[in-house]
């Protein structure tokens, strides 16, 4: 696997690195054996989060005797010092590491939460406390926002800066990826399938390949999706005319209903958390059922009932999508797989 040097962290890195939202879907062994599978394959950078649930126990069993080999990176919500003394060692604990190659805020999603954990007493100094103490190499972030992006990228406090890129959401190859070359901070991709969203690997990573210093993230859930995506990086080839012609018409197709989630559309008259509700179907291939219809992600469904088709936020929206139509058809999906879900809870074991 080719290694890259992931900005000014210095840190060589596998050129595809490995998500780890899928594996909380799966049994233990299962997701085990997947993770292990990617180290044999050459995969050097792993990537996790405090609040992806067994996800970091997982990777932590996987790599159990090889962590010379490998670089970790997980993400914290914190926004106070306290928030992240507690999540930094609970993460640690669950890699069963005794340090974190790059510790990231987990999306700052606008200015508002920039300043929160900027402010003296901050979540950043306690993070930058935790570098000095040789508990964390190196700081990251990830946002959705390309508004914030930048200005994350511009700050200097960040050495990486994770944001979503593939052949549809690909605003980030103009405007983001040179701005993170010129300050020298990593860029790392994530959703490059947006979550599942896109099905033809073949061209998502073709397009992906592109772009030599970007790093990919993607979540695995089984051994043959991993060396699929492996056998095509590691036999390049350029795009065929064919290809180049789905990937147009896959853009033109989803591009009118493809939520980058750059919430341009908020804010909403009656508090619809919208590119939440926009990200349903994605959150429904990646995430296990007890997560999906938790509280955190059923207040947003259960609030989009509130939805009163002014059309505010279609008109706000740079592209162009039909919210309203999309708000309605997903509402629909949720309260469907939520009354499977809730039969399955229900049924009698036999």
């Amino acid at each position: 696997m080719e290694g890259i040097r992931l900005g000014r962290t210095n840190l060589v890195v596998s050129k595809l690195g490995f998500g780890s939202i899928p594996i909380q879907r799966v049994p233990e062994e299962e997701a085990v054996a997947v993770v292990r599978k990617c180290l044999e394959l050459g995969i050097t950078f792993f990537d996790t989060a405090n609040g992806y649930t067994t996800s970091e126990e997982r990777i932590g069993k996987a790599i159990s005797g090889q962590r010379e080999r490998i670089i970790i990176a997980t993400k914290t919500h914190a926004v106070t010092p306290k928030e992240v003394e507690n999540d930094l060692k609970l993460s640690l604990k669950r890699l069963g590491v005794e340090f974190i190659d790059l510790y990231q805020f987990h999306n700052i999603g606008d200015t508002d939460k920039l300043k929160k954990i900027l402010e003296p007493d901050g979540a950043m100094s306690a993070v930058e406390e935790a570098k000095r103490a040789g508990l964390i190499r190196h700081i990251g972030t990830s946002t959705h926002s390309m508004d914030t992006a930048k200005e994350l990228v511009k700050s200097g406090y960040f050495e990486t800066i994770m944001f979503p890129f593939n052949f549809v959401a690909c605003e980030a190859a103009s405007e983001l990826i040179p701005l993170a070359r010129e300050y020298d901070v990593g860029f790392i991709a994530m959703k490059p399938l947006e979550g599942g969203m896109l099905d033809n690997v073949a061209i998502a990573f073709k397009y992906l390949a592109q772009f030599p210093e970007v790093v990919t993230i993607v979540g695995i859930e089984k051994i043959e999706e991993i060396e699929e995506i492996v056998s095509i990086l590691e036999n390049p080839q350029p795009m065929t005319i064919a290809e180049q012609q789905e990937t147009e018409r896959l853009r033109q197709e989803l591009g009118t209903r493809f939520c980058r989630r750059c919430d341009y559309c908020q804010p909403c008259s009656q508090g619809i958390q919208i590119s939440s509700v926009l990200g349903f179907p994605s959150r429904l291939k990646r995430m296990p059922p007890d997560r999906l219809f938790s509280e955190e992600f059923s207040e947003p469904m259960e609030k989009a009932a509130n939805c009163v088709e002014c059309s505010d936020c279609e008109e706000r929206c740079p592209y162009k999508l039909p919210i309203r139509e999309m708000i309605a058809e997903y509402t629909d999906l949720y309260r469907t797989e939520k009354k499977k879900y809730l039969g399955m809870l229900e049924a009698p074991e036999k």
